[in-house]
This record gives structure tokens, sequence and C-alpha cells, in this order.
């Protein structure tokens, strides 16, 4: 077993124990290993233990990645969850199955507009700045509703739900309460017909509190891949 195998088991164990912990089912939880700054071998590894969905954060890296998996894993989900220039839509539309980081409605168009036909719609949640920090990518939560419904009428995407990075914190208290903030307005959106499945939130530190407080997606790369190159 690779020292990639046994965290992503290491990791798996943490989920089951997080949702037994909130009266969950681990299977209502998605495991999303983020790849970025690592390289194809270790996504190779991973996939070679099972794991199938992927996220990285900058175009130019994670098409040569790519490319290189196809042949020998070509069922792997890619998620992008960095920030979105305009003249990297394209690319993003054309080779990543999930967009985490949508904050504006020009963005939502052009990879509504540059989605290939022969794909299915690329699936979206909104990137919400739940803790207000300046410093933070994101929409402020006042302003999700109104793109969220704009979205809606964009049929090459489909809104799946919201992703947060929450500000830091070792506190589980804190962490509980920036999660439970983005619980309650994905519950707001769908209380308003949007039918959203997805909360994005929780990473290596506190994926617990995101479990607890609902999420159904955990985005892990250190606790998977180790530290950033």
């Amino acid at each position: 077993m690779t020292d990639i195998s046994q965290h992503l088991a290491q990791v798996q164990q943490r989920i089951i124990a997080a949702a037994k912990a909130a009266n969950r089912e681990p299977v209502e939880i998605k495991l999303l290993a983020i790849s970025k700054t690592h390289p194809a071998d270790d996504i190779a590894a991973a996939a070679a233990a099972g794991q199938m969905a992927f996220g990285e954060n900058y175009v130019q890296s994670a098409l040569p990645k790519m490319a290189s998996l196809e042949a020998d894993y070509p069922d792997l989900e890619w998620h992008f969850i960095g920030a979105i220039q305009s003249n990297k839509t394209k690319d993003i539309a054309s080779h990543f199955d999930w967009v985490h980081t949508v904050e504006r409605l020009k963005i939502a168009q052009r990879l509504n507009g540059q989605r290939p036909e022969h794909l299915l719609p690329i699936q979206v949640c909104i990137q919400v700045n739940i803790s207000g920090e300046d410093s933070k990518a994101g929409i402020p939560r006042e302003q999700v509703m109104a793109l969220a419904e704009e979205m809606t009428h964009l049929h090459r995407l489909r809104l799946r739900g919201l992703m947060a990075i929450p500000a830091a914190s070792s506190d589980i208290t804190e962490q509980r309460q920036a999660f439970a903030a983005l619980r309650t307005l994905f519950t707001e959106l769908n209380q308003h017909g949007l039918e959203l499945d997805t909360l994005s939130m929780g990473m290596s530190n506190d994926l617990e509190a995101a479990v607890a407080e609902g999420s159904t997606l955990l985005r892990i790369g250190t606790a998977i891949f180790g530290a950033r190159a």
C-alpha cells in the first residue's frame, strides 16, 4: 500500500467517524481529492486506490496531467477549484466536469456558451464569501440569490450548489458557525425552488465541522497528498 492509499484510507475513516457523530450516512458525502501542485503520478496512485474525483486550480498545469492519465484512467472526474480568468473559460468548459468557483454572471455565461455540445452540462457551484473577508474570493451572501436565478437560464450549466472557504480557525465552534451560515443560505435557495444538492465545504483541517453542518462534498488535499510543493 502506498503512502497516498494509506492517507486516503485514513481520510475515509475520518469521514465515516464524522458522519456517525452527526447521525449521517457516509455515502451522502463525496470526497474530492485536491491534486493541485501535485504530479500526475500522485493522482494515479490515488486513482489506483479507488479515488475518482480530483480538484485542480490552474488550467495550464491541469491539462497536461489530464492528458497523461486519460489512457489508464478514462473515467476520472475533474473539478476546477481556482479563480476563473475570462481567457481560461474555454479550456475550463471543454475539459472539466465541475466548476466550484463561479462568482460572476459573466463567467457563468462564458462557461455556458463555450461548453461543447457533445458533453453533458457542466456542474457548477457558486462560491460564497461566507466570512466576509476582503481578501477572500466569492460573492457576498446577499447577492447569491440573484446570481443563482440568472444561472437557471443557462442550459449548458447545471447549478448544483454552493462552495465556501471560511476564515481559517482552529476552533471547531467557529468552524461550524461559518459552515452553518452556508447551509442556511443553501436552504433558503432551495426554499425558492432551486433544487440544489451540493454543499462544497470542508478541507483537511475542518472536515469534521463541515460534515456536522451538512457538507456533501469535502475538498481534501494535504491529508491525502501531503503539503503542497
